[in-house]
């Protein structure tokens, strides 16, 4: 069960309890599910009896109480608990980390998206190299949360964005209000200056993952290929995802989800991706993005090492299912690449 399975979960349960006759509230769009708070329990927590308690004029403890008990026997969900002044905490079942692997690697690059919603977006942004990367990485990341975009800059377009992969339709037309985006110093404003010095990856990188108030990191460092650098670390981490495949098809052995719980903070930062995804486009925020790959990015490479059989170990089914789990995420990290419109190689 995904984040946004278990978001559906609820807002069902919310209906039932509505159409029943026990609660009397105009059912919510969305419900919002997370990371379960300090003091929280489970796999992920809700406010959603805090937020319909003054409207179905019932103390939020008694809303939660109703919704825990229509949830409870839902599939993919173990546990039901009510934490502080009514939030629900939800554990999830055994099988639950395998079917969020099945469903990552059924959907691929489609992974965290969702279906056209009809809701169109208008972004405007300011005539400079940054604000239009970031006009173009919000497009695409609202595009992936079904929006319809329509981007404009507020002033006179410069062709060399298309360099760093701002594609015309993002340069657009006069519009009205700037982004706020802090603009890039004088002397490193030019794109061909950007692409010469640092090539497409590293340039994007440095303008994308620092929030949009914060000055652009766009030094030398981004070359780097070592662990302090965030971009190579999350291009490596995809790396060694299409590694550990090559290498397990050499040992005669392929992926598959198995039925087992795997330790460690790999599916759990897989499952927050829709829900980043859904937060980088409700703040126009590409940065969320970035932050995101490289925890990503670092799960995988604390993990990896259990992938393949050591020694004279002959490949099992824990080895199938690790490996489902790594191809899993090195799916999550190309498709955030990709939105980012930084490549995702097989090898470095």
């Amino acid at each position: 069960m995904t984040p946004a399975d278990l978001s559906l979960t609820v807002l069902h349960a919310v209906r039932r309890a509505v159409d029943d006759g026990v609660l009397h509230v105009e059912v919510p769009q969305r419900v919002t599910v997370e990371r379960p708070r300090p003091g929280g329990r489970g796999d992920y927590a809700s406010n959603v009896a805090l937020t319909l308690a003054r409207a179905a004029q019932r103390p939020p403890l008694d809303v939660a109480a109703i919704l825990r008990d229509r949830l409870h026997r839902s599939p993919g969900i173990a546990a039901v608990e009510i934490t502080g002044p009514g939030f629900l905490n939800f554990s999830l079942d055994a099988n639950a980390q395998q079917d969020l692997v099945r469903e990552i690697l059924r959907r691929r690059s489609r992974y965290g998206h969702l279906a056209p919603s009809g809701q169109v977006a208008q972004p405007v942004h300011r005539a400079d190299v940054r604000a239009a990367v970031t006009a173009d990485a919000v497009r695409r990341i609202l595009v992936s949360q079904g929006y319809l975009v329509r981007i404009a800059c507020e002033d006179a377009v410069d062709p060399e964005w298309a360099l760093l992969g701002v594609p015309s339709a993002v340069q657009g037309a006069r519009g009205h209000l700037p982004t706020d985006i802090a603009p890039l110093p004088v002397h490193r404003r030019s794109p061909r200056e950007l692409v010469h010095t640092l090539g497409v990856d590293a340039a994007r990188w440095g303008l994308l993952s620092v929030a949009g108030h914060d000055h652009a990191r766009v030094g030398d460092e981004l070359l780097r290929q070592h662990e302090d650098n965030p971009l190579f670390r999350v291009q490596y981490s995809h790396s060694r995802a299409r590694a550990l495949t090559r290498n397990a098809e050499q040992l005669g052995f392929h992926s598959e989800a198995g039925h087992s719980s795997i330790e460690g903070s790999l599916p759990r930062v897989l499952g927050d991706h829709p829900a980043v995804l859904a937060a980088a486009a409700r703040h126009r925020a590409p940065d969320r993005v970035a932050r995101h790959l490289e925890v990503v990015a670092d799960a995988l490479l604390d993990f990896q090492h259990t992938v393949l059989p050591l020694g004279d170990e002959k490949p099992s089914a824990a080895h199938r299912s690790r490996l489902a789990l790594a191809e899993a995420a090195g799916v999550v990290l190309a498709g955030g690449l990709s939105l980012l419109g930084i490549s995702a190689p097989d090898q470095i």
